[in-house]
């Protein structure tokens, strides 16, 4: 894998909040080597080493985007969500940012079926289908789409399980990690001072509650899966 310049500043990371972590009782000793100093209660995280695994991570991700490889990105908190679509729109992802519904990847046939059943009530409601139903029929069946708008829209092109998954908040998204160890499916993983660095394949050391940091992660990690894409275009 080729390393390639991505453009990551020590102070813009700085002005983002990436180096803060959580309290100094909330951490997980397997952190410290990601820890630079300790402040007014606080962990500080080392951003030499964040440069360093986001800079992998973008490397990563450009050669797995030049080759064709779809992504999907998870984030599920509230405060986040938006972020992760955003982010997952602009380079062409699939996303979930609401909640991660368990076996989502690991039951994938219950999954597929879920997005067939999704597809064909949306083609419904373009052709006007839904209109013509009784209305106790329709109002059920636009409860259905709605719900399924809500946790599935995000990765309604979804053919297929994942090349790559991008993690925001390791606690949060456990369950969706799992099911990526489970699989095989490699990861890459924002780590807050509390996280555990062994279970992602690429983890990034980072304040994973601030809204400012983790765009910017995103915004690195987007911009090198476009320019991979475009080179896979072009191709």
């Amino acid at each position: 894998m080729t390393r390639r310049y991505w453009n990551i500043n020590l102070e813009e990371m700085m002005e983002a909040g990436v180096h803060f972590g959580h309290g100094t009782r909330k951490w997980n000793p397997k952190m410290a080597p990601y820890i630079s100093a300790k402040r007014k209660g606080i962990h500080i995280t080392n951003l030499t080493r964040t440069a360093r695994f986001l800079s992998e991570a973008c490397d990563l991700v450009f050669d797995a985007a030049s080759r064709g490889k779809q992504f999907l990105i998870v984030g599920t908190k509230n405060k986040e969500a938006d972020s992760v679509a955003w982010a997952a729109i602009r380079a062409r992802c699939h996303y979930v940012n609401k909640k991660w519904l368990g076996g989502m990847l690991t039951n994938w046939s219950t999954t597929e079926t879920r997005l067939h059943k999704f597809r064909d009530l949306r083609t419904e409601q373009k052709t006007g289908g839904l209109s013509r139903l009784p209305k106790r029929d329709a109002a059920m069946l636009k409860r259905q789409l709605s719900h399924l708008q809500t946790y599935l829209g995000g990765i309604k092109y979804m053919t297929g399980l994942p090349d790559i998954v991008i993690i925001v908040d390791q606690h949060e998204e456990y369950t969706a990690l799992q099911e990526c160890i489970t699989l095989g499916i490699p990861t890459i993983c924002l780590i807050d001072t509390n996280c555990d660095p062994d279970l992602a394949d690429i983890s990034i050391p980072a304040n994973d509650d601030a809204i400012s940091s983790i765009r910017l992660i995103l915004n690195k990690l987007v911009f090198a899966i476009c320019e991979g894409r475009s080179g896979y275009i072009s191709c």
